[in-house]
């Protein structure tokens, strides 16, 4: 084993942190980017608002890398946990139990997180932690394999799903709930990935109606609304099976954590290899008319194009902290980074309550110093804050979640 085996991964710690430090932007108020390029029109507030905000359906921003970002790095981590557990004598059926126990849990924290506002159990599947608990145990069937095998399986199951949606037949989607909903409907070739109407939607309207539901409101397509406690379509077009090419992600992250454990002295090259081959390949898929680059139904093409990016990204915070050295910036982002799950549960059930507390003792106004346009982003921030120095005090104590 090299030294390198067993020294902890700071920038990796660091990208966990600043993925939920950029969470924390949007933890009381998500239209804040909106708000911000309204009140201050310029070339920049246009440019933050983009880059803050989820594209409405083809596309890709900044924002769009977040969840890639989590799924990559689940994989990175794999690489080091188990390698760890194999050296301390853990044997496979041992980490499998493992893999197995922390894959349910992982399921139904999601499950418990979408479920805080809702009046029973929301059983509902595309949460980031869901999707995670759904892909680790075929994560972890791939750990300690070749790397020939692992790409083999990245291949299998980028072209196994872009078939499914090609060979299903076209159909009018079930519903959306955009104001312009043409603009996220393809044409030819490329309907079989519209909005609700493939077959990962198709599935869900099967699967999710085996659970019993609360009753909600649907605006259907026709102008009409009615209520019921059937799943019809999710309103943004999220998918369950969306946990089947984010397991490609996942892998990538497994393949780049097992280089940089490795001895290897070309770990820059190859990262920068497969990072911009990625990006290059999901985008040429995506013009080309092959296959759309889409999140919220997880394309094959945008599987690559962000699991590049990923690649990229952990490129960079690796040569700068763990090569360089330069890490004594890093450290804020490092006390988040070591207790994700933490920060993350905080985020979904603190957040509001945090927000309503400072309103409560310094006033309705206590974050609009900056002005009515800054506003809702000052309230993020400070809500943020107040989670930060909670994981700070953790970290202190060395008190650490860990699943």
């Amino acid at each position: 084993m090299s030294e390198q085996t067993a020294k902890r991964l700071v920038s990796l710690d660091t990208y966990r942190g600043l993925v939920l430090v950029l969470l924390a932007f949007e933890c009381v108020n998500y239209g804040w980017q909106h708000v911000l390029a309204e009140t201050h029109p310029s070339g920049l507030t246009r440019f933050i608002e983009f880059h803050a905000s989820h594209i409405a359906w083809a596309g890709c921003s900044f924002w769009d890398l977040i969840q890639p970002s989590f799924m990559f790095m689940v994989g990175v981590s794999m690489a080091y946990s188990y390698g760890k557990r194999k050296r301390l004598g853990d044997g496979f059926r041992e980490m499998l139990s493992h893999a197995v126990i922390r894959a349910l849990v992982l399921i139904l924290l999601g499950v418990f997180l979408r479920t805080s506002y809702m009046s029973q159990t929301n059983w509902t599947f595309e949460d980031v932690i869901t999707q995670i608990g759904l892909g680790y145990v075929p994560l972890f069937l791939l750990w300690n394999r070749s790397a020939r095998t692992q790409i083999i399986a990245i291949a299998a199951i980028l072209i196994g799903y872009w078939l499914l949606f090609a060979v299903y037949p076209i159909k009018s989607p079930a519903g959306y709930d955009w104001e312009n909903p043409q603009a996220h409907l393809f044409t030819g070739f490329l309907q079989h990935w519209n909005i609700n109407a493939n077959p990962a939607h198709a599935f869900d309207t099967w699967f999710l109606n085996l659970f019993p539901r609360e009753t909600v409101e649907y605006s259907l397509p026709s102008g009409e609304t009615i209520e019921t406690n059937r799943f019809l379509f999710h309103p943004e077009g999220y998918n369950t099976l969306n946990f089947i090419p984010s397991l490609a992600i996942m892998v990538m992250g497994l393949m780049a954590g097992e280089l940089l454990r490795s001895d290897r002295s070309d770990k820059v090259k190859q990262l920068a290899i497969y990072g911009i081959g990625g990006i290059i390949l999901g985008t040429i898929l995506h013009f080309t008319g092959i296959c759309p680059l889409v999140k919220k139904t997880w394309t094959p093409s945008f599987t690559l194009f962000s699991g590049g990016w990923c690649l990229l990204i952990l490129l960079g915070l690796y040569y700068l902290i763990d090569i360089k050295g330069w890490k004594k910036w890093t450290f804020p982002f490092v006390v988040v980074g070591m207790n994700s799950i933490a920060m993350y549960v905080m985020l979904w059930l603190t957040s509001g309550w945090i927000n309503e507390t400072l309103q409560k003792h310094l006033g309705e106004g206590y974050a609009g110093f900056f002005g009515p346009g800054m506003e809702p982003l000052m309230q993020n921030l400070l809500t943020g804050v107040v989670l930060w120095l909670i994981c700070f005090w953790m970290y202190r104590r060395k008190l650490f979640l860990r699943i």
